[in-house]
């Protein structure tokens, strides 16, 4: 049985319309003397109704895989969609030396299967090599099988010590279940990599695609992958589209959205072709060219074209995040708060961010 724990919760008002915001911190720094920090959110609300929240535990400081000696994967669980959580579970603890870092998650919709990307060093005995694994589990994150690593199958061997990383979050998959992930190289470029048979064989598609850099891809509703990047001091997100299954990409810049190159999250709410009444999609940022504040939810009904509505979901400093749909509709997102010190899950309605224009 797992224990449900009530965590510490703040509210903010939304003074159009009156709607609590409650923020619960699920991973605070500030009550753990040995962690430093926890970053990099990731958030997936399974088939079966379970959501599972994972995140880096840095131990020494806060600095990123490259540069500390100890990084953990650790998560949380809720199974009344998102107002209680489990305590702390640790889900990778290697040897001080060694860390992982980065999680995404992909929950296979025909297998049932999740996916936990990261990243991985041994920073004693090879300190200039990136290399790319994961865990899965069948039975909804209660148990993770061993680590499985798939550097040689979406890497090239002359990337042997370049700057390379699964990018953290979440992936997707298609109608047709092909699953697709993206993961950068910032010597070589951003690539899509993926899976045609469930995870059993991975593959690299070989265009690099610029400029980018963490970046979140999805299908469209005709089928063309869109990629949406972060891309440095450019101030906006660039938008990247194939046609023919990533051999081929078109770039442009989206001006409406600025962004001040942070990692983000872009979820498919609705589709036609699955029988909703819309096509939506979902997409969270901290909507700043200069600062990483003022984390904001997003919503378009052209397929990423143009946003109707953006509202905000805290104003202050807010940096990564992660967007899961829950059932009936309603948003979780899971975001890096008031630098870094607290990580915190929040729901809202599509009533709320379209102010009762949209619902499903």
């Amino acid at each position: 049985m797992i224990l449900l724990l009530f965590s510490c919760k703040e509210t903010q008002s939304d003074q159009h319309t009156n709607h609590q915001i409650i923020f619960q911190d699920l991973f605070s720094s500030e009550q753990q003397d040995d962690i430093n920090c926890y970053r990099i959110p990731s958030i997936l609300y399974t088939q079966s109704g379970k959501l599972i929240a994972a995140i880096d535990e840095r131990k020494p400081s806060c600095g990123d895989l490259r540069s500390n000696n100890d990084i953990n994967i650790v998560m949380k669980t809720s199974l009344d969609q998102g107002d209680t959580w489990s305590a702390v579970k640790t889900i990778i603890d290697l040897p001080f030396g060694k860390s992982v870092s980065d999680p995404s998650m992909i929950q296979d919709q025909i297998t049932g299967e999740i996916f936990l990307f990261f990243n991985y060093m041994d920073l004693i005995n090879a300190p200039n090599q990136y290399f790319l694994q994961y865990i899965s589990s069948k039975d909804d994150g209660k148990t993770w099988s061993q680590v499985i690593d798939i550097t040689n199958q979406i890497t090239k061997k002359e990337w042997k010590n370049d700057f390379k990383f699964i990018t953290s979050g979440r992936g997707t998959q298609t109608r047709h279940g092909k699953i697709l992930h993206t993961l950068v190289n910032l010597e070589h470029g951003l690539h899509v990599f993926g899976s045609d048979d469930h995870g059993k064989s991975w593959f690299l598609i070989d265009t690099p695609i610029e400029v980018g850099d963490e970046s979140k891809i999805i299908a469209l509703n005709d089928g063309t992958w869109m990629i949406n990047s972060r891309v440095a001091k450019a101030g906006y997100r660039y938008i990247h589209q194939s046609k023919d299954q990533g051999k081929s990409w078109v770039t442009h810049i989206d001006s409406t959205l600025i962004d001040p190159a942070c990692n983000a999250s872009l979820v498919r709410l609705s589709l036609k072709a699955n029988g909703s009444n819309r096509n939506r999609l979902l997409f969270s940022n901290a909507y700043s060219q200069s600062k990483r504040e003022n984390l904001t939810l997003h919503i378009s009904y052209d397929e990423g074209k143009t946003w109707k509505f953006s509202k905000t979901i805290y104003k202050g400093p807010s940096a990564y995040s992660s967007i899961c749909i829950l059932r009936g509709g309603d948003i979780g997102i899971f975001f890096e708060k008031d630098d870094y010190k607290q990580n915190v899950f929040t729901k809202v309605t599509l009533d709320w961010l379209t102010n009762g224009e949209d619902k499903i």
